[in-house]
């Protein structure tokens, strides 16, 4: 049983026996390339150090360093049910511009049948095409599942069993979100040829 208090490791010659948890935490999360859950801050330093923390611990601290960070430049969010750094969203007109090429490289044929299936889920192609009004390309499917922020899950049940497309951890991260739930709730449309700009607009105002 893990608890607040260290224990030694046998084959660690570094300072990390006496290395601050909240230090440990932030070069952690700082060099992830993906957000990172407690429980595996918890287990990398149990593993790395030979020190253990119980899962409150690393909790508590996490909710200190998000206070921390909550007025600065750069954040601490959990997003995705992980913690990472991200900018702060009050600054976002000024990073704009050098996120630029970044987000140039997602066209609004992609943007927009992503969207749909964000807030559509669990979707199939065909659904997809009724919503946006245009058939979806192969390469914007592939695309977005080579991007990890699709992906099917199961079948319809109707002939053909079509694939259902779904959005990932990986999406939520990408876009700064938590979860679905943090979507921006849709207004009432009355026709499905203006849901897919609907969606899109929303999906966008969370785009990071």
């Amino acid at each position: 049983m893990t608890t607040d208090i260290d224990t030694p490791a046998s084959n660690n010659t570094t300072n990390n026996n006496t290395t601050k948890l909240s230090v440990m935490l932030e070069a952690l999360i700082f060099a992830a390339e993906k957000p990172l859950t407690p429980k595996q801050l918890r287990s990398h330093i149990q593993e790395q150090t030979g020190r253990g923390f119980t899962l409150k611990a690393i909790k508590d601290e996490l909710a200190a360093l998000v206070t921390t960070y909550q007025n600065r430049g750069i954040q601490l969010a959990m997003v995705a049910g992980g913690y990472r750094f991200q900018t702060n969203t009050e600054v976002k007109p000024l990073i704009q511009s050098i996120q630029k090429e970044k987000t140039s490289k997602i066209s609004p044929a992609m943007m927009e049948t992503l969207a749909v299936i964000a807030y559509k889920q669990p979707i199939t192609r065909a659904e997809i095409e009724e919503i946006r009004g245009v058939a979806v390309s192969s390469y914007i499917i592939k695309t977005l599942t080579e991007r990890a922020w699709v992906k099917t899950d199961g079948y319809k049940e109707v002939p053909g069993r079509p694939a259902l497309y779904v959005t990932t951890p990986e999406f939520l991260a990408y876009f700064g979100l938590n979860s679905l739930t943090q979507l921006p709730e849709l207004m009432p449309i009355s026709q499905a040829d203006h849901a897919s700009h609907a969606v899109e607009a929303s999906l966008l105002e969370h785009e990071s």
